[in-house]
């Protein structure tokens, strides 16, 4: 039996960002919230709900002290916390559906404010260093606002929000999907990396992340940049995601950006957002106007492949006072500085480029002369790379294996793989709700016998049958983890234990084998 709907009917969510070292003179309340969604809650509400989740940290952290809250069950809410930086905490409040069964994990609703943030530090940098630059908060908050929002049409259902669910109980956010190479298109991808590097005219090394469709090919980064730009890529990048408009741009077109860029929207007023979103309201006259431009990177349909074929985009808007383009650019973690961002797509392969900022002493110059360069050296070898990815890929289903509905996690290099959407869809409720709560006490286990600890070294199954005969299987083992579902599967326990360990032995090489 197939699920006929994702909606979670009667949903109601707020989202709030806020730092409790701010705020804690009388009447200066306000100035702890840098977000809040919805943005039209009157302000009252908006510090109920910051007051109330602040209190509820102090509280929980006279018990414990060394842990921070994560989540609080109310009668009819869900508090979910997290702390994205010191002092910075993030909450999302649900309204608890009349269904008796959980239909969120607590886990994967920490994972997507955990990628939220981390997005928005590989944009912006940390949310401390906006407000130690700009103490009054206000580029934070306007850099919050259009960045989370973004960030949440992704999940607009109508005029409502659909938060992660039991139904995406076999996916996990923030890991990154790897394609299946062979040997020979492996040696021609290690070839393109080379080319790409040495087809760099900056004076520092550049990197590099090579995607097909969706799937990651290669990276050059560190785990963590590797596994942000894998997660932006697959949002805006990849060509599925990108614009198919007519308006193509090229990069030998310089200064020309005016039809592309609506300045009035990207260069605010510093207090706009406080005035408008937020109902403070400071009407001195001798107030200075402080004009500076808001990237917005998430935002749907802003990037388009040019007739060179390089991305372009003008999300990142235009210096103030005019009108030319600024160049898109990330902050990587292992680098501690910021990168140029280059993307060249051919057909279902996207190439991401990233160069030192400082190394391109000419600017928008050296950029159209690294394109230019990369395009004479590397496109035989892009287009070779292409077609040797297309010939072995196996579409859509490639990772599909017959009568199981997996997930399979290697936390070690931050990797997932699993059943495609399609094939999960055709699960039924009761399996995904059955899987969804199995996750959550794995989750709850792993956290109290302190599972990330490197010292750690035991192993954990649990089976289960659902209320609909069919098998729930977790294992975890050695940093892996593995959760399978089987539906009209055989009645004994032994079945759903020869059946896991075939599939282990099959597709992981045996790592979840008992031996």
């Amino acid at each position: 039996m197939g699920t006929a709907s994702r909606t979670v009917a009667g949903e109601g969510v707020q989202l709030c960002v806020f730092d409790s070292r701010r705020g804690h003179r009388e009447g200066d309340e306000h100035d702890k919230i840098l977000f809040f969604f919805p943005a039209d809650c009157t302000l009252p509400t908006q510090l109920s709900v910051v007051g109330l989740s602040d209190g509820l940290i102090t509280f929980t952290r006279t018990f414990s002290p060394e842990a921070a809250c994560e989540v609080i069950e109310a009668d009819r809410h869900s508090h979910v916390f997290y702390q994205a930086e010191p002092d910075i905490w993030m909450v999302m409040v649900l309204e608890k559906s009349n269904d008796l069964d959980p239909v969120r994990r607590t886990g994967s609703l920490q994972r997507l404010l955990m990628e939220v943030h981390s997005l928005f530090a590989m944009f912006f940098g940390t949310l401390r260093s906006l407000l130690e630059k700009h103490p009054d908060g206000a580029v934070a908050r306007s850099y919050l606002y259009f960045f989370i929002m973004d960030y949440l049409s992704d999940f607009l259902v109508g005029k409502k929000l659909q938060m992660p669910s039991f139904y995406d109980c076999l996916k996990e956010r923030g890991t990154v999907e790897m394609l299946s190479l062979s040997r020979e298109t492996a040696i021609e991808i290690q070839l393109l990396i080379r080319l790409l590097e040495s087809s760099s005219t900056a004076s520092g090394p550049c990197t590099s992340v090579v995607l097909f469709h969706d799937l990651m090919v290669s990276s050059t980064l560190s785990p963590v940049d590797t596994a942000n730009l894998f997660t932006y890529a697959g949002l805006r990048l990849i060509p599925s995601a990108v614009s198919s408009g007519s308006n193509s741009w090229s990069y030998l077109r310089k200064g020309t950006a005016s039809s592309h860029v609506n300045t009035s929207s990207l260069s605010l007023n510093s207090r706009s957002i406080l005035e408008d979103q937020y109902r403070l309201h400071d009407t001195s006259p001798s107030r200075p106007i402080e004009r500076y431009v808001v990237p917005r990177p998430l935002q749907r349909d802003k990037w388009r492949k040019g007739k060179d074929g390089f991305l372009v985009t003008d999300a990142w808007g235009a210096e103030v006072g005019s009108l030319v383009v600024m160049p898109p650019k990330v902050w990587l973690h292992q680098a501690g500085e910021y990168m140029h961002l280059l993307v060249h797509q051919y057909k279902n392969l996207t190439i991401i480029l990233l160069v030192p900022i400082s190394s391109l002493v000419n600017g928008e110059q050296g950029i159209s002369l690294l394109k230019q360069q990369l395009i004479e050296m590397a496109t035989l070898q892009i287009l070779k790379v292409e077609e040797k990815l297309s010939r072995d890929w196996g579409g859509i289903n490639a990772y599909h294996v017959r009568g199981y509905r997996y997930l399979l996690l290697d936390e070690d290099i931050n990797t997932s793989r699993a059943s495609p959407p399609g094939k999960v869809a055709t699960l039924s409720k009761g399996s995904l709700l059955a899987l969804s709560k199995l996750r959550e006490q794995v989750d709850w286990e792993k956290k109290r016998t302190k599972w990330d600890d490197p010292g750690h070294d035991k192993d954990l199954e649990v089976c289960i049958r659902a209320h609909n005969n069919s098998w729930i299987v977790a294992r975890l083992t050695r940093g892996k983890e593995l959760y399978i579902v089987l539906e009209k599967a055989g009645e004994t326990l032994l079945y759903a234990s020869d059946a896991l360990m075939k599939f282990s032995d099959r597709y992981c090489d045996g790592a979840f084998s008992l031996d």
